[in-house]
C-alpha cells in the first residue's frame, strides 16, 4: 500500500498544546508509513528544532489573512510532493479552506482543539459554520466538541480523538527555584482561558498555611493586559518569593521531574496536553472540571469546579498534606494515560478516519 501523504497546517511553532501535538504528529507519522509534512503559515518558533529531519517543512511568512502569494506557494509545494491530505489545526482553518477552494481535489481535515468553541455565537460561529462546509472531516479533542461539530455545525464526518503526550526534549536546562518536594507547577500559556488568576488566589491561601511551598508558571508570556494582571497580582500580594514565571520551556520532561504537584485552573479546555504530560511524568494533579479533564484524571479528589479559588485551595491543601493521596492520584493518572492516550492508538484511528473519507 502506498503511504498516505499528509501536510499539517498551523499558524506558528511556539510552545503550546496545539503546537506540541502538531509536532508530535508530524514526527510520529514517519513511524507509521505516512509521508509527513508540516506548514507554518505565520511564524516559526520554539518547536521547529524538534521536527525530525525527514518531515517535509515549509514556512510561508503570511502577513495578512488572505495572502495570495503564500497560498500559491503552498499550493505549489503540495503539488510537487503529491500531497493529498491537509490537516489544519485550530485557527489555520480559514487559510486551509482558501487552499481547498483553489485545489478542490485535496481532502481537508480540521483539528478542533479549542474547548471554548462550544460557546461561540454571532459572527465567529457563522464564519466557522461556513468554513467547515469545505471540510471533509473534523477531529475533535473531546466529546463536547464532537457533539457541537455534529449538532451545531451540522457536519456528518466528526470524530472524537484523544490527544497523546510525547516528550521530545531530554535536555535539562530549566532549573526550578524553591525547595525540592515542595513545588507546584502549572504548564499553560498565559492566556485568559487558563485562569491563572484563580490559581494565584488559591495559592495565596496555600502560601499562608504552607509557606515553604512554591508555585511555578511555565508557558508563553504574551506580554499583554492579562500578563500584566498576573504580575501585578504577584507583586501586590507579596508572592514574588513564592511564585516564579519561566516563559516557554522546551525541556518540559525535566521541569516535571523537579515538580511535586501539577495543576490546571482553566475556565475551559479541550483536552490539555499538559495534563497528559503530568500523567506521563507520574505527577499527582489538581485540575478544574472542564473539557476532558475529569475523564483523564478519573479521581474526584483531583477535580474541582472552575473559577472557585476557595475550593481549589482546599483540595490543594489535601494533596500537600497527604503523600498517600498524591500517590493514589498519580498512579491512576499514569495508568490511564498509558492505556487510553497512546501514540499508537491515536495514529491507528486517524489513519482509518483519513481513509474513510
Amino acid at each position: 500500500m502506498r503511504p498516505l501523504k499528509v501536510i499539517q497546517i498551523i499558524d506558528s511553532l511556539n510552545v503550546g498544546g496545539t503546537e506540541v501535538l502538531a509536532v508530535n504528529l508530524a514526527n510520529s507519522y514517519l513511524d507509521f508509513n505516512i509521508s509527513s509534512h508540516l506548514c507554518t503559515t505565520r511564524k516559526e518558533g520554539f518547536l521547529k528544532e524538534k521536527l525530525e529531519a525527514n518531515v517535509g517543512y515549509i514556512h510561508l511568512s503570511r502577513k495578512t489573512t488572505l495572502d495570495i502569494t503564500s497560498l500559491l506557494k503552498l499550493k505549489k509545494y503540495i503539488k510537487s510532493n503529491n500531497i493529498s491530505i491537509v490537516h489544519a489545526h485550530s485557527t489555520s482553518l480559514f487559510f486551509a479552506c482558501c487552499l481547498k477552494v483553489i485545489n478542490p481535489k485535496l481532502k481537508l481535515f480540521w483539528h478542533n482543539h479549542t474547548g471554548a468553541n462550544i460557546n461561540l455565537k454571532g459572527g465567529k460561529y457563522f464564519l466557522i459554520k461556513i468554513l467547515t462546509t469545505y471540510v471533509d472531516g473534523i477531529i475533535n479533542v473531546n466529546e463536547e466538541l464532537r457533539l457541537w461539530s455534529k449538532n451545531k455545525l451540522n457536519h456528518k464526518n466528526c470524530i472524537k480523538l484523544n490527544n497523546f503526550p510525547l516528550f521530545t526534549d531530554n535536555s535539562r536546562k530549566t532549573k526550578l527555584k524553591g525547595e525540592n518536594h515542595k513545588r507546584i507547577v502549572c504548564v499553560a500559556a498565559l492566556r485568559p482561558e487558563k485562569d491563572h488568576l484563580n490559581l494565584l488566589e488559591a495559592f495565596k491561601i496555600i502560601n499562608k498555611n504552607f509557606p515553604k511551598w512554591t508555585l511555578h508558571l511555565v508557558g508563553k508570556d504574551y506580554y499583554n493586559d492579562y500578563s500584566i494582571k498576573i504580575k501585578n497580582y504577584i507583586f501586590k500580594n507579596e508572592l514574588k518569593k513564592s511564585v516564579f514565571l519561566y516563559g516557554m520551556c522546551s525541556d518540559i520532561k525535566y521541569v516535571l521531574e523537579q515538580s511535586t504537584i501539577g495543576v490546571l485552573s482553566s475556565e475551559n479546555e479541550g483536552l490539555p496536553i499538559s495534563l497528559l504530560e503530568y500523567g506521563l511524568a507520574k505527577l499527582p494533579v489538581l485540575a478544574t472540571d472542564v473539557g476532558e479533564c475529569k475523564d483523564v484524571i478519573n479521581n474526584t479528589n483531583a477535580i474541582v469546579l472552575p473559577k472557585n479559588s476557595t475550593l481549589f485551595s482546599e483540595s490543594l491543601s489535601k494533596l500537600i498534606k497527604s503523600e498517600e493521596l498524591r500517590e493514589e492520584i498519580s498512579t491512576g493518572l499514569y495508568n490511564n494515560v498509558n492505556l487510553n492516550f497512546s501514540k499508537k492508538k491515536f495514529i491507528s484511528r486517524i489513519k482509518r478516519f483519513y481513509l474513510s473519507v
